[in-house]
């Protein structure tokens, strides 16, 4: 009973401590933050709080049936594979395709179906970047504009005062936060994680305002840029992300279901950086809209800001605004965890994919994408009788 009393006793105290450093970096309860960082993706948007985005109180745009697609193989890995192989393999939840404005092809996983809320994780990039033209589109903000002079209680006396909102939505500020994700518990405390993980997004901020470049003269993929483009619209609007994309996007589209976006906490700040959650038809919704700009949510200026790289990023794609541009004439919204949204105007299809694949198997991601590509590009449509 003495060694049971001493671990016990040894336990408490140890889970005391870790709440106290948990409270101090602004994580969640140490049960709460491991039941995040152990969850699989599909499941992440249940465990951090959330603003709702309403949806219309009923969709006028419903949505219409094309001649089904009989997808049976694709090339996966170097080789002729049959679809369902490559659906299963990429750990798939959700897989919809839309040609010419139609469904022609939807896969759920088991358990899930039309009606499942699934995370887009760094989709919501684009998200936020859709906020950020109709801003400029209205006049309110200028891509000039620095960060501080709209936010200024992050003023640093540093060259991170020189941040302007076109670094930011290039992935070209130079703020020195970067997006490697270690595995194992050792990934929990490097800075990504804390941004992902906060209870406090003020907190965070203003304590990893450290510079690695000068603006402007390094692009490379830092989740802290979209971040700081979502305190950029929430104190321009006065209103949450959440709310303004409510009131902006979502029921312009027509979507069919709430959404959500994980928040710091109730009231916060949205992580604009990942943490939109929605269905894939929703999801398919925004892509349509932004590649034929009907309903417009982006102003033809703004749509050609989006689809026009202007950096090069990893797996040498062009990034521009808030998209990835794995090839020519293609729009790409990308999340981590193997969420696609693939937009081939020339062939008028959208192709949403959303996934469970581990953190570890992010460098499959142009492998994805060329199965994507290659779906777009064929005539698969095979009329059902």
């Amino acid at each position: 009973m003495k060694v049971i009393r001493s671990i016990a006793i040894g336990l408490l105290v140890f889970y005391i401590a870790l709440f106290g450093l948990t409270k101090a970096i602004r994580y969640p309860e140490p049960i709460a933050a491991i039941r995040l960082g152990l969850a699989p993706a599909s499941k992440t948007p249940e465990l951090m709080p959330f603003h709702e985005i309403t949806a219309p109180s009923r969709s006028f745009a419903p949505w219409q049936e094309g001649a089904l697609e009989n997808i049976d193989q694709v090339t996966w890995n170097g080789k002729k594979t049959d679809f369902e192989v490559f659906l299963n393999e990429t750990n798939t939840n959700a897989f919809l395709i839309i040609r010419n404005g139609k469904i022609t092809y939807e896969y759920y996983v088991e358990g899930k179906d039309e009606t499942t809320i699934l995370p887009s994780y760094s989709v919501a990039k684009t998200m936020t970047s859709l906020l950020v033209g109709q801003l400029i589109d209205e006049g309110k903000i200028k891509e000039s504009d620095t960060f501080v002079s709209i936010v200024p209680q992050f003023k640093a006396g540093t060259s991170f005062d020189k941040v302007t909102i076109e670094d930011l939505l290039d992935m070209n500020s130079g703020i020195g936060v970067s997006d490697n994700y270690p595995t194992g518990p050792s990934g929990w405390g490097v800075a990504i994680a804390q941004m992902y993980a906060t209870t406090d997004m003020n907190w965070f901020v203003e304590h990893n305002r450290k510079m690695k470049e000068e603006p402007g003269t390094f692009p490379e993929y830092r989740s802290v840029n979209t971040e700081l483009l979502g305190l950029i619209v929430q104190k321009i609007t006065g209103k949450s992300l959440s709310d303004s994309f409510s009131e902006r996007i979502w029921k312009t589209v027509g979507a069919d279901f709430n959404a959500t976006w994980n928040v710091d906490k109730a009231g916060g700040h949205e992580k604009a950086f990942c943490c939109f959650n929605a269905t894939a038809r929703d999801y398919a919704r925004i892509g349509e809209a932004i590649m034929t700009g009907s309903p417009a949510i982006a102003s033809e200026r703004w749509k050609e800001r989006l689809s026009t790289p202007t950096v090069t990023l990893d797996y040498g794609w062009g990034y521009g605004a808030q998209m990835w541009h794995p090839y020519q004439g293609i729009n790409l919204m990308l999340g981590l965890h193997g969420q696609y949204i693939f937009q081939d105007a020339a062939r008028d299809t959208v192709i949403v994919k959303l996934s469970d694949m581990p953190t570890s198997s992010d460098g499959i991601t142009p492998k994805i994408a060329a199965v994507l590509k290659e779906i777009s590009e064929k005539n698969l449509i095979v009329a059902v009788h």
